[in-house]
């Protein structure tokens, strides 16, 4: 649902970006874009939507393409685009009030795709602070914690993490050994967390951990700087390098009763709010998809080799129609979801089978733009290679292909495959 040329030459030093005039996107009367939208789906998008959509695409385009490769190359924090998204009004994940955009889930899973078509670390950060930090709190926090967290969240002046995620426990996350005891207004924490996103720069971190007098999964808020709390950044990574993940070491750590999430007893209501995430992950892949589509198709326009553009040659036609008919097929599934979302009927299962389908197309996807460009597809200029590592991150996270797939197979067929 773009257009984007290529390539976009990097940026050094902060300076001005030096690379050939870009086809700035074009929008018709009806808000659609002239390259990936071939089902119309932007003729269905309200005029606030599309504002979204809009609003989104040009930060991508102006702000985050020019100079996201060396932030990506140097594993450093782009944060002047963290605060932007506060300042642009698109970090709520639509949540009501609070100091939060009102959004549908549509303009939610628009933003989500053009962020993710731009970088994949900078819209992680948006899935961790809105989808799963911010979402947490309001979903299962008090009304004095709503009150507290959610304004700062929103304007990205107050910074949140999600620690579910054990170094023994991925995809078996229900199997957490991270425990918490209740000592008077206190709880105790000792355990281990891996992968958590924003783990060592939090102000506050939905902490999850099993409680040792019922067995229940609870959350917590831990707040910056708590004593007991010790976060080491994971480094090494060959994805999502603009976002930092840490191991965090818990040791007999205490949490006030007040910073207990209220909603938060079992690991069901963990299973809500990481059932929206997996929706926005499926929009995550899709502009991950489109990114490479586009600049493959632009690149193939732009690139003459025996005499005439690639684009001639009757291959590399049938192999930008394949990948387009992948992105489409991505966006519809897309769509329903954000249709379910609105009626309230999208279901763990639907969620995961369409967080299955599109990282799994988009691996194919942006494994065929690469190739399009020949040599020229390994380069961080053309950005495809950024891609096509960041989506091995997605393929995995939020539950891996394989789970997903089982999820919905025992849903199918009432008979589970796994634990």
């Amino acid at each position: 649902m773009s257009n984007q040329a290529a390539p976009h030459h990097r940026v050094t030093n902060g300076g001005a970006a030096d690379h050939p005039a870009r086809t700035r996107l074009q929008y018709e009367n009806t808000g659609r874009s002239l390259g990936t939208d071939y089902f119309h789906i932007a003729d269905q998008l309200t005029e606030t939507e599309r504002g979204y959509w809009r609003r989104t695409r040009d930060f991508v385009d102006d702000e985050v393409l020019p100079v996201i490769n060396d932030y990506w190359e140097n594993a450093e924090l782009p944060w002047p685009l963290f605060k932007r998204m506060g300042e642009l009004g698109i970090v709520g994940d639509g949540i009501n009030g609070y100091g939060c955009p009102e959004m549908s889930p549509l303009a939610v899973g628009l933003i989500n795709m053009e962020l993710n078509r731009g970088d994949g670390s900078l819209a992680t950060f948006l899935g961790v602070q809105a989808g799963l930090a911010m979402r947490s709190i309001a979903m299962l926090g008090s009304e004095e914690q709503k009150q507290r967290w959610l304004p700062g969240m929103a304007q990205v002046e107050i910074l949140g993490a999600f620690a579910l995620t054990e170094p023994t426990h991925g995809s078996d996350s229900v199997a957490l050994e991270t425990s918490a005891r209740r000592e008077g207004e206190n709880w105790v924490i000792n355990g281990r967390k891996k992968w958590i996103g924003n783990g060592t720069l939090a102000d506050v971190v939905v902490l999850w951990a099993r409680d040792d007098a019922d067995g229940k999964v609870k959350g917590f808020l831990v707040e910056k700087d708590s004593r007991g709390y010790h976060a080491t950044r994971i480094d090494g990574k060959g994805s999502l390098r603009a976002i930092w993940q840490a191991e965090i070491t818990l040791t007999d750590l205490r949490v006030p009763e007040s910073n207990r999430l209220p909603g938060a007893n079992s690991f069901k209501d963990t299973g809500a709010v990481l059932a929206g995430t997996r929706n926005t992950v499926a929009w995550a892949a899709l502009g991950h998809a489109t990114a490479a589509y586009d600049t493959a198709a632009a690149y193939a326009r732009q690139r003459t080799q025996f005499g005439k553009p690639l684009i001639g040659f009757q291959i590399v036609q049938q192999r930008l129609v394949r990948m387009l008919a992948e992105v489409c097929s991505m966006q519809l599934y897309c769509l329903q979801l954000a249709r379910l979302h609105e009626q309230g009927a999208l279901t763990d299962t639907i969620a995961a089978l369409a967080k299955m389908n599109n990282t799994r197309r988009a691996r194919e996807v942006i494994a065929e733009g690469r190739d399009l460009l020949g040599g020229n597809g390994i380069l961080l200029d053309y950005h495809v290679i950024r891609h096509m590592v960041d989506i091995e991150a997605l393929h995995t996270y939020e539950g891996t292909e394989t789970i997903q797939t089982l999820i919905v197979g025992r849903d199918i067929t009432d008979v589970g495959a796994f634990a």
